[in-house]
């Protein structure tokens, strides 16, 4: 990628540093969760790391490998780390969701993960999946194609992690502990980073802006990872298109844009071509927020696209911003969501599910719980909350569900998560009545047959503030075979779904004041938990759980647990 120059060689030096793994040869890599000391915006402050390093080590693997992390938790709070977009097939013990596959892994405990990959290739992820903590505690997840095969798409010159995050001047724990006492919104963001920095934008952040550093006339692999605790973000880089090529581990009919819409958990893989006059071109990021009542980070991140410079001639002129669409266009987001197809060819065959057994509707909203005396700091002096189908999950504190699960141990979770929403009401109407805003608590799962094949529609609310929601579970990657805004009609909407080649993600974005279906089938025995990606709604409680039953034959079964499981 780079010229030969000092310059360019520190530059690529600093990228192999700031990313740095295992050798691609070992499948053992060694996480120590540790505080390490930052200076981001002018302030300098210790925060949560992986061996020190922000963003976090790249993970490295081919189709259908199985690595092994060993994670260390150095730090002062219990962790549990997520392996975001990978199936973990009959083996849940290693999901590392907090009170759902694992209790955390407290301070100065470690516990051996197994990753078992499956069907992923391209960019995944990995996160801290405990209170907060994922605002600092991330990294990339690189799967290449099985040894001997290659790329549907032109070999790329270059491939360079793109990882979209945000960053607060206060310590996050904090707060994360005093939305959750005071009940109201949490504050924004101070910042948006691209690879752990704010960008030319911001307060004594020029000089550390990341830079790409780029030959004229080539490929690069942007793998582009959504890691914003709370923002949607729209994302380009002046004068020039990205044509991707991938979604959340699976490939995509190439499409080529002049910006990307990208949720918080989504990754995408994009081809940047380096076709334009040698020079500096900004990348840059900034939040889709639909809601007009709902405060968010209206900051822009910067990064900078290089050419590298065969004069040695200083650039005559600062590096150019791109068009990005405006804060609030819903439009703009859902017009890129729908471009993307599945790239379902004779070497990437998709399985789009057709005859659905088991069919789900459920309504995901932001609620409000009475506070005594109107103390807290929802609206009317309320506490915040969300739901799924009207019921906020509460999680277990002294064991996860799978292993009460696993182990038939009663009083940890209860059955009979509702198929249909218990309240009927139009539900992207306005002026909802009040008493449609408050939910009920528990722990509630949805249970399923082994080879179920389902169909799940995903409607959001206007209660208290309709705004857009990224759904993710864990366990499956699913087709989402249609959206559209209003409520969702079983009788008309179905007929315009894409059964041919539509999206196969993780991780979906309801639109606000609409819906959106997605179809798999449930092929994975063990427990998988679905909920929000925007970090408030999943603390507020717009989570479930979904228990797929084993199978008649061995290969469909649960795997054992582990000898050695964290204790709670």
């Amino acid at each position: 990628m780079l010229s030969g120059k000092r310059n360019s060689a520190l530059q690529i030096l600093s990228l192999l540093l700031l990313f740095l793994h295992c050798p691609a040869s070992s499948h053992n890599y060694h996480f120590v969760v540790k505080e390490a000391t930052y200076t981001r915006l002018c302030n300098t402050k210790a925060i949560l790391t992986v061996n020190g390093k922000f963003p976090g080590p790249v993970l490295q693997a081919h189709k259908g490998d199985t690595i092994y992390v060993n994670v260390h938790n150095n730090g002062r709070h219990n962790i549990t780390i997520h392996w975001h977009g990978v199936k973990q097939p009959r083996y849940p013990w290693s999901d590392g969701t907090e009170y759902i596959t694992q209790c955390p892994i407290q301070p100065g405990h470690k516990f051996k993960q197994n990753i078992i990959f499956s069907e992923e290739e391209g960019s995944i992820w990995w996160h801290a999946h405990s209170d907060w903590s994922r605002a600092t505690v991330y990294g990339a997840i690189i799967v290449y194609p099985k040894r001997g095969s290659s790329y549907p798409f032109p070999q790329p010159h270059e491939e360079v992690p793109i990882i979209l995050g945000q960053w607060w001047k206060s310590d996050v724990m904090e707060v994360f502990e005093e939305f959750v006492r005071t009940g109201g919104d949490p504050n924004v963001s101070d910042a948006h980073t691209i690879n752990g920095q704010p960008g030319d934008l911001y307060p004594c952040s020029k000089s550390e802006t990341f830079k790409l550093f780029v030959d004229e006339n080539k490929a690069y692999l942007l793998r582009i990872i959504n890691a914003a605790m709370n923002s949607i973000l729209f994302f380009s880089i002046a004068n020039h298109n990205l044509t991707v090529v991938g979604a959340d581990g699976s490939y995509t009919k190439p499409v080529t844009r002049d910006y990307i819409t990208i949720s918080p958990g989504q990754t995408l893989d994009a081809l940047l071509l380096t076709n334009q006059q040698v020079g500096q071109y900004y990348m840059a990021a900034r939040a889709y927020s639909s809601s007009p009542v709902i405060a968010f980070d209206n900051t822009t991140t910067t990064a900078i696209v290089q050419y590298n410079n065969r004069n040695s001639t200083p650039f005559s002129s600062p590096a150019i911003l791109p068009y990005l669409p405006n804060y609030n266009d819903t439009n703009a987001a859902f017009n890129f969501f729908d471009s993307l197809r599945s790239l379902a060819n004779e070497d990437h065959p998709i399985d789009v599910p057709k005859n659905i057994t088991t069919r789900l509707i459920s309504t995901v909203s932001v609620n409000t719980f009475p506070c005594p005396n109107n103390s807290c700091e929802g609206p009317n002096g309320t506490r915040l909350a969300a739901s799924m189908n009207n019921i906020s999950f509460v999680n277990p504190t002294t064991i996860d569900i799978l292993e009460a699960y696993y182990y038939h141990i009663n009083g940890v979770f209860r059955e009979g998560f509702p198929d249909f929403p218990p309240l009927v009401y139009n539900f992207t109407g306005e002026d909802l009545p009040l008493i449609l805003q408050t939910p009920k608590r528990g722990t509630k799962v949805k249970v399923f047959d082994y080879g179920s094949i389902v169909e799940c529609v995903f409607q959001g609310t206007n209660l208290v503030a309709g705004i857009d929601h990224p759904m993710h579970l864990h366990g499956f990657s699913f087709y989402i075979v249609g959206r559209g805004f209003g409520n969702f009609d079983q009788d008309k909407d179905p007929l315009n779904y894409n059964l041919v080649d539509p999206p196969h993600r993780n991780t979906v974005t309801v639109p606000i004041s609409g819906w959106t279906a997605i179809r798999f089938k449930a092929n994975n025995p063990g427990v998988w938990f679905l909920h929000c990606h925007l970090e408030r709604h999943l603390t507020w409680g717009m989570n479930t759980v979904f228990i797929v039953k084993n199978g008649k034959h061995k290969k469909e079964k649960l795997l054992p647990a582990p000898q050695e499981m964290p204790p709670c």
